[in-house]
């Protein structure tokens, strides 16, 4: 059993401060489903605390004041503090939410320092003042920060979804309450200590572990000035009836169900090398994953074949084994929905070309097979609610129309693809298909540009001019005729 990480203290306006609360987190291993660290639960009282040293901090500190140079050298220090501790900080999180250690590295850890340095950049490259000529005269429009964020990530990606909520926040010269998933706040504290070393103001960060009800609370706190929330569909839905009693801003990134169309010229080898590891990424719980893949009748057994067998290769286990590509879901209860949607996909008529049920010899911890289902019809619910674990549907299609339609037919629209050799081909699907983010022979998520999506996928933008520009007010100041 590895040793228990116990904290005693919550990261309040830049202190570790004891809670007001006794209640207690315990982070379990999706892997051995043993404890393997306590942290305080945050109670209301402590996001009283919180929001107070925020509004404080952004009504009265320093930090809104400073300049654009100023604020980009501590939040540059965040971002190397980040980068010099981000194979603790991988590790730590795989032990929480059972995500492959390599992909760990890679994503969880140095994919957030890819997200506070965009960010960096986009905000250095930003109009925050520009003078126009309006109808009656000159004016200045000026950008400025929204006032108090409220950022509440999940537990598949911690650290990268706080990347693309803090940095921008930080840099437009906001104060933020985090709040983390009570799956997965231990690299939360690592934060703490990281921002409290790059020497950020007394007040402008934040970090409370807390269940929904405790997140509800923080939604709706009257000073809060923006939200920005990752999440699931229902409880964004939750999140935004809650801020609209105060009218507060809110940026939702929801769900997907996204599909990966597989044109008649795509090469077997390529198409399925980049759809593997974009449809299982992080165990499938990844919104992005490309759940659905497309495939022309035609083709559709030597594709099927294919993917099958890439799934058949998959090294299941450990999250921690370098080796490791898929490792357990984050808790119990995903292992079991996931279960239940490959009964579901059964019953309704889908054929399991492999996987299927827990793997072999791996009697313990929340693992599920990578599971590919052949001959899925868009109708089925397998093919349109999102599933959040290692189960991908093949769905065949008769023309190019068939596969925008059947791309399109969704609730969601937050990522997709397109494989084709024709590259300006698969240009004019991506602009056919109704999705915030896409890609052609590849997959990808670049942070220099939106990242969100359309329909239940959720509202506004992150990552990019875009996203920096969701925690800016606009204000427009008349000018004298010769100024």
């Amino acid at each position: 059993m590895a040793e228990l990480v116990e904290h005693g203290q919550l990261f309040i306006g830049g202190e570790w401060t004891d809670p007001l609360g006794r209640d207690v987190i315990e982070v379990i291993s999706p892997h051995t489903e043993e404890a393997i660290g306590r942290v305080p639960h945050a109670s209301t009282a402590d996001v009283d605390r919180a929001v107070a040293a925020a509004r404080r901090a952004f009504d009265e500190g320093p930090w809104p004041r400073l300049s654009l140079d100023e604020r980009i050298e501590v939040v540059g220090r965040i971002k190397d503090g980040i980068a010099a501790r981000h194979d603790e900080i991988a590790r730590v999180i795989s032990a929480q939410n059972g995500s492959p250690y390599s992909w760990s590295v890679l994503a969880q850890a140095l994919g957030a320092v890819m997200v506070w340095d965009a960010a960096i950049t986009v905000a250095r490259g930003f109009t925050h003042e520009e003078r126009r000529d309006g109808v009656l005269g000159r004016i200045l429009v000026r950008r400025e920060p929204v006032g108090v964020v409220a950022a509440v990530v999940p537990w598949n990606v911690p650290q990268f979804t706080a990347a693309a909520k803090l940095a921008p926040a930080l840099l437009a010269g906001c104060t933020a309450v985090l709040k983390p998933s009570p799956e997965s706040p231990l690299d939360a504290y690592l934060l703490g200590e990281i921002a409290r070393e790059a020497g950020l103001p007394e007040g402008v960060l934040s970090i409370l572990p807390a269940d929904r009800e405790v997140s509800e609370y923080l939604v709706g706190h009257p000073d809060i000035d923006k939200v920005s929330f990752t999440g699931s569909v229902a409880a964004g839905r939750r999140v935004m009836e809650v801020a609209a009693r105060n009218l507060t801003r809110v940026t939702l990134e929801l769900g997907g169900k996204s599909a990966a169309v597989v044109l008649p010229d795509a090469d077997v080898g390529t198409a399925v090398a980049g759809i593997a590891p974009a449809a299982w990424m992080n165990n499938g719980q990844a919104c992005v994953a490309q759940t659905r893949v497309l495939l022309p009748r035609a083709r559709y057994d030597e594709f099927a074949d294919a993917l099958a067998a890439a799934a058949g290769a998959l090294t299941v286990g450990d999250p921690l084994d370098p080796a490791t590509e898929v490792g357990p879901l984050v808790a119990k209860r995903q292992q079991r929905r996931a279960l239940d949607y490959i009964r579901i996909g059964q019953e309704e008529g889908a054929k399991i070309l492999t996987g299927g049920g827990r793997p072999p010899g791996l009697e313990r911890g929340w693992y599920v097979e990578p599971t590919l289902f052949g001959d899925v019809d868009n109708s089925m619910r397998i093919a349109r609610e999102e599933i959040f674990g290692p189960v991908i549907c093949l769905l065949p299609y008769d023309d190019e129309a068939d596969a925008v339609k059947i791309a399109n037919d969704s609730d969601y629209g937050l990522s997709g693809s397109v494989w084709t050799a024709d590259v300006e081909h698969g240009l004019d699907i991506a602009r056919r298909v109704r999705t915030g983010t896409y890609s052609v022979n590849t997959f990808s998520l670049d942070m220099l540009g939106p990242f969100g999506g359309y329909k239940n996928s959720g509202l506004g933008r992150e990552f990019g001019p875009e996203g920096y520009g969701e925690y800016l007010e606009h204000k427009m100041i008349h000018l004298p005729a010769d100024a």
